[in-house]
C-alpha cells in the first residue's frame, strides 16, 4: 500500500490490455506507466465509490485501497452497482474488492473494513498518490481533507443527492483552495440519500467524473478541476462551473 515512485516498463500483455489508452498521444506509455506506479485510497464504497472504482481498476491504477465499514443493504442495490442481491449483508469494501479483482487481476486491491478516524487518516493518507473522497457526511470529508492538506496528497471529492451532484479536485500543494475553503461556506447536509432520495444515474455520473479526474491527475493528462467546483443538474442535464478561491482565514490550509 506504499506510494509508488518507480515506474516499470509495460509488459507485452499490459501493452495489449491498455492499447486503447496507449493510442492517445497525451497519455502514451509515459502516462500508462505513471498510472501503474500509482496508489489510490478510495474512501466510501457507496454509489460514488461503486461508479469510480471499476474505471480506476480498468484504467490500470496499480494499487487501490477501498475503505468502508458498512454492510450491503437491499436499498443500496438501486445505485451501488458493484453489488448483487446475493451480496446483501456482506461488507461493502470486501465484496467490492472481490468483484473488481475479476475485472483486472493484475491490480493490487485492498479492502479496509473500518471507519477511519482523524488519527488513522493522518497515518494512512501519506502512503498514497491520491485520495478519492466518496463519503456522505461533512465531518468525514473535512477529516479526509485535513489529512490530505498535511500530507500534500491530491484529493478528488464528489457528492450527490436528489437530482444534483458536484465534483472538485484539490492539488494540496499550498497554492490553491482545499475542501475546507469550500465546506466552511455551508453547514452539514441535514438530509441523507435515505431521507432526501437520489436518482441512480446521478451517482454514476459523479463517480465516473471522479475517476476521470483521478486518471488525469495521476497520468498528468489534461487540466484537472483544481480551483473549480463543477455542479451537475440532472433535471436539465446541465453542468455549471464555479471558481474556488483559497480562503486566507481557512483553519486547515490558510
Amino acid at each position: 500500500m506504499s506510494k509508488a515512485d518507480n515506474r516499470k516498463e509495460l509488459s507485452t500483455a499490459q501493452a495489449l490490455r491498455y492499447s486503447r489508452q496507449l493510442m492517445l498521444p497525451a497519455l502514451d506509455f509515459r502516462g500508462q506507466e505513471a498510472l501503474l506506479a500509482s496508489s489510490v485510497l478510495l474512501i466510501g464504497m457507496g454509489g460514488l465509490g461503486c461508479a469510480a472504482a471499476p474505471y480506476l481498476v480498468a484504467s490500470g491504477v496499480g494499487s487501490i485501497t477501498l475503505v468502508d465499514d458498512d454492510n450491503i443493504d437491499r436499498s443500496n442495490l438501486q445505485r451501488q452497482i458493484l453489488y448483487r442481491e446475493a451480496d446483501i449483508g456482506l461488507n461493502k469494501a470486501k465484496q467490492a474488492a472481490a468483484s473488481l479483482s475479476q475485472l483486472n487481476s493484475e491490480i493490487e486491491i485492498n479492502a479496509l473494513q473500518q471507519r477511519l478516524n482523524a488519527e488513522a487518516l493522518m497515518q494512512l493518507v501519506p502512503q498514497y498518490s491520491l485520495v478519492l473522497d466518496c463519503t456522505d457526511n461533512l465531518t468525514t470529508r473535512n477529516g479526509i481533507n485535513a489529512a490530505c492538506v498535511k500530507a500534500k496528497v491530491p484529493l478528488v471529492s464528489g457528492a450527490a443527492i436528489r437530482f444534483e451532484g458536484q465534483v472538485a479536485s484539490f492539488s494540496m500543494q499550498g497554492d490553491g483552495a482545499c475542501y475546507h475553503c469550500l465546506s466552511q461556506l455551508f453547514g452539514e447536509q441535514q438530509l441523507t440519500c435515505m431521507e432526501a432520495g437520489i436518482l441512480s444515474p446521478v451517482v454514476g455520473i459523479i463517480g465516473i467524473m471522479q475517476a476521470l479526474e483521478t486518471v488525469k491527475i495521476l497520468a498528468s493528462v489534461g487540466t484537472p478541476l483544481y480551483g473549480k467546483l463543477q455542479l451537475f443538474d440532472a433535471l436539465t442535464s446541465q453542468w455549471r462551473q464555479f471558481s474556488l478561491n483559497k480562503s486566507l482565514d481557512c483553519i486547515v490550509c490558510g
